[in-house]
């Protein structure tokens, strides 16, 4: 959410931020909203002081006089509460502005309409070769006796995915030296829930940018435990464990010196994936599920650039670890999304396709989520809201395609990355016969 000050102070940045995002905004009215909010405010603080002077004169005044006050009281207390409902429906009014208002882009980041506008900042190794023509991950897969897409297709339909035999052992492995990585950095390992409330999704800022099209209701899970009533909440799950673990402190203070507050999640992660029809039908590049570790970092307001280049650092090393090519992309305003201030993506080099893809992305979102989800720090004698960032360590599904692609074999086999191999328990997966 926005500042209101900012916005007052800063009209115009506001909306041509906005703008930039692809995304049409009146700040005139929305301010308009504000000025009627805080008149309507004042009214009622008023009208309040009297209602409460007067309630103090009855046991003051005579029985003349009683009568008068008890009746200039119930005037008072019609006036009140009609104030309080226009209060009330002012508020509402402008909390629903407020939230369609898309998070700025940090002012290093370069306008732009869409991918198209993105920047290729750095790369790591050259794209891999081979001297015969590479398979592409399901054509490895299926022949390794590791992913079965037909039979998932049986049982949920498509995009979905059976992971077998080495490719489990290449998921745990990953999340193992991920998870032993992250500790050492002074990460906190967690394992959240996968269902949050539809009031939270609005908090992260997707619900008013139209993400929750890409999300899963969970809409026969009623969280009041009455099978006869609707929920008044209900539930949708997460497209990554970020969305649990950045409200986890919602309404929250915390302590500056406990600040960077660091945690590393592991959980399924859902996607509709809607629009992609067509888009990487075949294998585990797009699919409905897939399993993720996930950062996220609380921080000083002002410390967000820094912990920005540290989580992409950390994306960067892992990557490095596999030995797998990768460019390190900038987003430009059009493909930053709603609540992000400024992202990266760190795409492998897929041999199949002869281009990169994404396989992690880091963003800052700044105070924006902390304001919508009310999580501040204490510094000193004053609190501040915190700014929140979020990146992925391994999206388990697409980094399992780099490897095989990037470690196949003329045969057909794959090379294990050597730093995985004492978790997998080989250095080789071969074909079955």
């Amino acid at each position: 959410m926005i500042d209101i000050k900012l916005l007052r102070d800063n009209p115009q940045f506001i909306e041509n931020a906005a703008k930039d995002k692809g995304v049409t905004i009146n700040v005139s009215h929305i301010i308009e909203i504000a000025d009627k909010q805080k008149e309507l405010s004042l009214a009622v603080q008023t009208l309040r002081e009297e209602r409460n002077r007067l309630a103090k004169s009855v046991s003051q005044a005579t029985d003349h006089e009683r009568e008068s006050v008890i009746d200039e009281g119930k005037k008072i207390k019609v006036l009140l509460e009609q104030k309080e409902h226009a209060l009330s429906a002012v508020e509402e009014e402008l909390r629903t502005a407020l939230l369609l208002i898309p998070n700025p882009a940090k002012r290093d980041v370069k306008v732009g309409k869409d991918e198209t506008g993105n920047d290729v900042i750095r790369k790591f190794k050259e794209p891999t070769n081979f001297s015969f023509t590479p398979k592409d991950h399901l054509v490895l897969g299926e022949s390794l006796d590791i992913i079965d897409t037909q039979r998932a297709a049986k049982v949920s339909g498509a995009r979905f995915a059976y992971l077998k035999n080495e490719a489990v052992l290449l998921e745990f492995a990953l999340v193992q030296h991920a998870m032993n990585f992250l500790i050492k950095e002074g990460f906190s390992p967690i394992i959240p829930p996968v269902l949050i409330k539809q009031d939270i999704t609005e908090g992260l800022g997707y619900w008013q940018s139209g993400g929750n099209e890409d999300y899963y209701l969970v809409s026969d899970f009623n969280v009041d435990i009455d099978p006869d009533k609707p929920a008044s909440n209900p539930l949708y799950l997460v497209g990554t464990s970020e969305h649990a673990l950045v409200p986890m402190h919602k309404d929250e203070i915390l302590q500056s010196k406990d600040l960077p507050k660091r945690y590393v999640g592991f959980s399924p992660a859902f996607r509709r994936e809607a629009g992609s029809y067509g888009k990487d039908t075949k294998g585990i590049i797009r699919v409905h599920q897939f399993d993720k570790i996930e950062m996220v970092s609380f921080v000083e307001h002002d410390k967000d650039d820094q912990e920005h280049e540290y989580l992409l650092s950390i994306e960067e090393k892992l990557f490095q670890s596999l030995q797998i090519p990768y460019q390190v992309v900038k987003m430009c305003t059009g493909d930053l999304g709603f609540p992000a201030a400024r992202k990266y993506d760190l795409e492998a080099w897929i041999p199949s396709q002869k281009k990169y893809r994404e396989v992690t992305s880091v963003s800052t979102v700044t105070d924006f989520q902390s304001r919508r989800l009310n999580i501040k720090y204490r510094n000193g004698d004053k609190t501040e809201y915190a700014s929140i960032l979020n990146g992925t360590a391994f999206a388990i599904g697409r980094t399992i395609v780099a490897i095989l692609e990037n470690y196949q074999q003329e045969d057909g086999s794959v090379i294990v990355p050597e730093v995985l191999r004492a978790y997998v328990g080989k250095d080789k997966i071969t074909p079955r016969t």
